[in-house]
């Protein structure tokens, strides 16, 4: 497989030239430096300092020139969330965290490629459609990270894009391919975003209250790109200080969103409230029973079992049944009518 490898430094350059040319045929460029003959180019490999704009100025270049490859692997070494959002806005395919590490590099580099031959048909509307949609959140975090304003309209679109292709491909497709080909915070949002289409499928509701579903899906956790990394994805018990941390993301995206005129209040309420449960034991103003809109409750069912599904680096997936079967026994947290709707969702859809 021909790899292209891009650097700023050519420290970086020719330390991953030397953990690649062992099993790969590997061609190499220096951002910024003499241009190069990049020639059949099967994966891109990128190892730069994404905080520096001549950087990014560059790599969107090189990325342009080289747009017929599918296969896009950052190596970021600072776990921030501006480094990695900033990847996934420059196009990553996947985006590895801190130091090189040959085993998952090369089982990276020798996945299929998504999108292929092996995933033709179906499964490609669910790529691309992810692909947009985790383009959206990349931006969307990066600009909470940076104190800049929020591309609403970018997030509303990707959520339609998803939408579109839980309508046309189904469910299960959308699951596979997410879990497949996304991780962290940005796979969580894809997951919550397709399974709250789906529910709002199910049940009959009106194309403006499917708008309202993928809109709160995109924007839920927004709130979450003020925490570090490491909380987000520690792998094992929180503590208490991290746990309080972790429960301060729902106010701090409605913080961000409340003063945007194109936000409504029932996605604000939606942000700020995916929570809360019914009993008044969720957070973070401990809201019970009538006080918790529809669209919130639909959205936290969905949210649960998106975070009891979704693959992470630490854990492998739940089932779809165990899953339903843990909010089933979720007794006077849920509604009860709306999980027991849910069923066809999570176990047949």
């Amino acid at each position: 497989m021909p790899v292209h490898v891009v650097a700023d430094d050519p420290a970086k350059l020719v330390s991953v030239r030397k953990l690649l040319e062992p099993r790969f045929a590997v061609t190499s460029e220096l951002l910024r430096g003499a241009s190069v003959q990049r020639g059949d180019v099967t994966a891109l490999v990128i190892r730069a300092d994404l905080r520096t704009l001549e950087n990014i100025h560059a790599l969107k270049k090189i990325i342009r020139a080289l747009s017929k490859v599918r296969k896009r692997v950052f190596l970021v070494d600072a776990t921030a969330h501006l480094h990695v959002s900033q990847a996934y806005a420059l196009g990553a395919t996947r985006v590895l965290l801190g130091p090189l590490d040959r085993t998952t590099l090369f089982a990276e580099l020798s996945e299929p490629v998504a999108g292929g031959e092996a995933a033709a048909g179906q499964g490609q509307g669910s790529q691309v459609a992810a692909a947009v949609g985790e383009a959206a959140l990349a931006s969307m975090f990066t600009a909470v990270a940076t104190g800049l304003p929020i591309d609403i309209q970018s997030a509303r679109s990707a959520g339609s894009h998803i939408a579109d292709s839980i309508a046309e491909t189904g469910l299960a497709d959308w699951l596979t391919t997410v879990r497949r080909h996304h991780e962290g915070t940005y796979q969580h949002c894809l997951l919550v975003t397709g399974i709250a289409v789906d529910f709002g499928l199910s049940l009959g509701v009106t194309k403006a209250d499917i708008e309202r579903l993928y809109s709160a899906a995109m924007f839920h956790d927004v709130g979450k790109a003020k925490i570090p990394l490491e909380i987000l994805d520690k792998p094992g018990k929180l503590d208490d200080h991290e746990r309080a941390l972790i429960e301060t993301h729902p106010v701090a995206g409605y913080e961000v969103l409340k003063n945007n005129n194109q936000v409504s209040p029932e996605i604000l309420d939606a942000v700020r409230h995916h929570h809360e449960y019914l009993d008044g034991s969720g957070y973070p103003d401990g809201l019970s029973n009538g006080r918790i809109a529809d669209i919130v409750r639909i959205l936290t069912i969905s949210d649960i079992f998106a975070a009891l599904i979704e693959n992470r680096r630490y854990r492998s997936p739940m089932s779809r049944e165990d899953a339903y079967g843990i909010l089933k026994g979720m007794h006077g947290k849920l509604e009860k009518p709306l999980v027991a709707a849910f069923r066809d969702v999570a176990l047949n859809r």
